[in-house]
């Protein structure tokens, strides 16, 4: 039997907020949501007359605090964990920002595919991006939605929306992560691929205030910080395939033996990669028995193949060794990271850490 929405806390962090907080509390309250979450993140001295009357006017809402500034994956991250102690019977938790571009009744129809899908699926409000829309809100927006299909295998038509249901099952996944920052809520979806819950898009009213003027993202820091996130599986590709390849190279070189430099420099590369990406790139946290053996398998057919292949060019087509070996394992790369995010380190039906 499914929790019903009014179960599901809503959470809103809150960085110098001005009165849209205040009316967005007040009409969700309004509404019916009785358990909500204001995470004030270090807003400074001149923001206390704002909180302190959100705490008069709203007493039931639960206030929390940092001292400092630590970013809105941070302020999310605090709040989650007050959400996972103080309501054990909620499905998730849903997000929204404080500048009031969440309507409460697109807030409550998240709550309610959250509350629906019994706590299975992350839920995402997808804003559409017509004309109208802040530069620095369709900044980067088409491009990371590109690359974040790469990363997680689906397609999203809002991969930054702050509106997001998140199932209770995927909280403690979350809270271990170490982006404090927007990247944050790019890292979320990575771990819901690796653990198997869907992803959801729900369409929401796009609203925009004062040309998005409220919104701290800053369009070139906070996008660097989230590329950096999408990028992340090239750089450690990069390196594993400098690793490889150097080490081959280096005893084809020696001994012009293909199949020993292939599994020497493959070994190499491994124990570098492996522990890359399970824990850079793909956030997996599985114990290895589930990780390592579904690795070392794929690393054996591709070396495999890969041998077979550079044999091939070289010696019917008479292909250098090195540029066969160059060519193969470039066109092997998508191959192999496509393999590693949806069999290797994605989480099965039923799987346990």
């Amino acid at each position: 039997m499914r929790a019903p929405s009014s179960l599901v806390p809503v959470l809103i962090p809150a960085y110098e907020p001005d009165g849209a907080l205040l009316s967005t509390v007040a009409a969700l309250e309004a509404a019916g949501h009785a358990r909500i979450v204001v995470v004030n993140d270090g807003s400074g001295p001149s923001f206390e007359p704002l909180f302190d009357q959100l705490r008069q006017r709203h007493p039931g809402v639960h206030l929390l605090r940092h001292s400092v500034n630590l970013g809105k994956g941070a302020a999310l991250k605090t709040g989650l964990n007050h959400i996972l102690n103080k309501f054990p019977d909620a499905p998730g938790a849903v997000t929204a920002d404080a500048d009031g571009q969440h309507l409460p009744a697109d807030i409550a129809r998240v709550a309610e595919a959250l509350a629906q899908s019994a706590g299975s699926n992350l839920v995402l409000g997808a804003r559409s991006f017509g004309n109208g829309v802040p530069w620095r809100s369709l900044f980067g927006n088409r491009i990371s939605a590109a690359l974040l299909r790469l990363v997680v295998g689906e397609r999203l038509s809002d991969t930054q929306t702050g509106l997001r249901g998140i199932p209770v099952s995927l909280i403690p996944q979350l809270l271990p992560l170490p982006a404090n920052g927007y990247e944050f809520e790019l890292d979320m979806l990575i771990a819901a691929h690796h653990n198997g819950l869907p992803l959801v898009e729900v369409p929401i009213t796009t609203v925009y205030l004062n040309g998005n003027q409220s919104s701290h993202f800053n369009p070139l820091l906070d996008s660097m910080r989230i590329y950096f996130v999408l990028f992340r599986f090239t750089l450690t590709s990069l390196i594993t395939a400098l690793i490889d390849n150097a080490v081959f190279i280096l005893l084809y070189t020696a001994s012009s033996h293909i199949l020993t430099s292939q599994i020497i420099g493959r070994a190499a590369a491994i124990l570098f990669n492996y522990t890359a990406a399970r824990r850079a790139v793909f956030l997996a946290r599985d114990g290895h028995r589930h990780t390592l053996p579904r690795f070392l398998a794929l690393v054996g057919v591709n070396t495999v193949i890969s041998y077979g292949i550079i044999t091939w060019l070289h010696t019917v087509i008479g292909v250098r060794v090195i540029v066969a070996k160059l060519c193969v394992e470039g066109v092997l790369f998508l191959a192999n990271f496509a393999i590693q995010r949806d069999f290797v380190f994605t989480r099965k039906a039923g799987q346990t850490s």
